[in-house]
């Protein structure tokens, strides 16, 4: 079956009337074959009660981020018990923010919710976002974590940092705590899906679009099966892209920090020509020389650096490539679970 927007362009697939009477769930999945088919029955059943006290007709959306394990076969064989069942494998591993958009492209109804693979987001707050979105009028919900007690004191401090940071001028600030797991209304998604950008943050996009947006607090679950793919390491170049692709803010961090080391230099001069002229002292100079070349090219460089991850990002853009392309994409209705009810297409 040809799913919508297959290479990952903008806009494909606004929200019409129909759609807006359901609700999609996005997740996005990589080498989670364990744990699977334990969170397709939470999920399912947390939809067929959504289904049975709100009449939204529910379906589920996994995709299949490049996986090396049996995560597509263990996603195929998922039963469309009162819920529809979509696998969308993606070509090869694009990375989160792609997957995240393959689901957004590929969900069939109009609000979204957007939720982990790997168990920790608890399936059982997703009736909270519904009734948030339904009663309150909310267009976003989103979960934030109610504390990192149990987090490194390193990890911690990176985090503050790094919200520090992109929120530095922000017009519209992104919640230290927010996670990935949120809702959106049928006119968010449908406002997220107009983004036409490459190089996406979701966390900040979907704050960035305003609309009301609530937080809701909630506590992760252990994960049950297998180690979090994102070591220090990923999360650095996590970083790194989220601060590129979303904020101004290193740019301004790499003049602010030329501005103070200028001023540190007119200083130290203002200070050596006292020395010499008034207080008739020599003033060394071999190793202020070398300590202050040592700190212009540094600093120059790593302003090179910084300038250079964004025309790296306006490289991107320009090339307007595609931000994923889907391999097999399966659907499982659940009228005709028991039937011919699978339709499967390489694309």
């Amino acid at each position: 079956m040809a799913g919508p927007n297959h290479a990952g362009g903008p806009g494909a697939r606004p929200a019409d009337a129909g759609a807006a009477a359901g609700l999609s769930i996005v997740v996005p999945v990589f080498n989670e074959a364990q744990g699977l088919v334990n969170l397709h029955g939470r999920l399912a059943e947390c939809a067929r009660a959504i289904t049975a006290k709100r009449g939204l007709h529910c379906e589920i959306v996994y995709v299949d981020d490049g996986s090396t394990d049996a995560t597509y076969t263990v996603a195929a064989q998922l039963p469309a018990s009162g819920v529809d069942v979509q696998i969308v494998a993606l070509s090869r591993n694009f990375g989160k923010e792609a997957a995240l958009l393959a689901g957004l492209d590929h969900a069939r109804f109009g609000a979204v919710v957007f939720i982990d693979g790997d168990g920790q987001h608890p399936p059982a707050l997703i009736e909270t976002l519904v009734g948030h979105w339904l009663d309150d009028n909310y267009d976003v919900v989103f979960a934030a974590k109610e504390h990192r007690e149990n987090e490194p004191i390193s990890r911690r401090i990176g985090v503050k940092a790094f919200y520090a940071l992109i929120n530095w001028g922000a017009r519209q600030r992104i919640p230290e705590d927010a996670s990935d797991f949120r809702l959106l209304s049928p006119r968010a998604a449908a406002a997220l899906r107009q983004m036409p950008e490459r190089n996406r943050f979701f966390k900040g996009l979907a704050s960035w679009i305003g609309f009301r947006q609530m937080r809701v607090d909630y506590s992760p679950d252990e994960r049950a099966h297998g180690t979090t793919s994102w070591d220090a390491r990923a999360l650095l170049g996590l970083s790194v892209e989220a601060l590129t692709s979303f904020s101004v803010a290193p740019l301004r961090l790499a003049s602010l920090l030329g501005f103070l080391l200028a001023f540190t230099a007119l200083v130290f001069g203002a200070w050596m020509l006292v020395e010499a002229f008034v207080n008739e002292r020599q003033v060394p100079g071999y190793p202020s020389l070398i300590v202050g070349l040592m700190v212009i090219g540094g600093v120059q460089l790593l302003m090179i650096g910084i300038m250079g991850e964004y025309i790296g990002k306006i490289l991107s853009e320009i090339k307007a490539r595609p931000n994923y392309f889907v391999a097999e994409h399966t659907l499982h209705c659940a009228a005709r679970a028991e039937g011919d009810a699978a339709r499967t297409a390489a694309e």
